[in-house]
């Protein structure tokens, strides 16, 4: 069935439970998974630019910091099930498309994410990354909710 698991995780709670059930999915089919985390790039919300210099690479620093704790997650229940793991870190204005390339750049036969990870207006105004990626991969989409 499935040989290759692209796990997308945002790090929320529900995320993470999506994420702890595909591995176990992949343990199940002896498949091996990927795991993506897509940050927000760095912006500038003011006319005025950052009094900072060191802004956007403190920034950065914490995105790779909390990129690497939520793949870790990920990475460790791999471990413990005896699944083969990799994970990707990017950095991107839109997870979706960067969800959808990942699969097909690591040859994925499917995409395993929750079904939101933003709630309230965030996620009204902001759309779901899940919906897109159902909308827009040519690969079968699991979503959990």
């Amino acid at each position: 069935m499935f040989k290759h698991i692209l796990i997308a995780t945002d790090g929320s709670p529900l995320s993470e439970r999506a994420a702890l059930r595909a591995v176990h999915l992949a343990q199940t089919l002896s498949a091996q998974v990927t795991a993506i985390h897509v940050s927000d790039p760095f912006h500038v919300h003011s006319p005025k630019p950052s009094t900072d210099p060191n802004a956007a690479e403190r920034y950065n620093r914490d995105c790779e910091k909390r990129a690497a704790a939520y793949l870790a997650v990920v990475g460790n229940a791999a471990g413990a099930a005896g699944v083969a793991f990799d994970s990707i870190h990017v950095s991107a204005q839109h997870a979706s498309a960067e969800i959808i390339a990942a699969g097909d750049d690591k040859g994925c036969d499917v995409i395993c994410m929750a079904s939101h990870g933003r709630t309230g207006l965030a996620a009204v105004f902001l759309g779901s990354a899940a919906v897109e990626v159902l909308t827009h991969s040519h690969i079968p989409v699991l979503v959990w909710r």
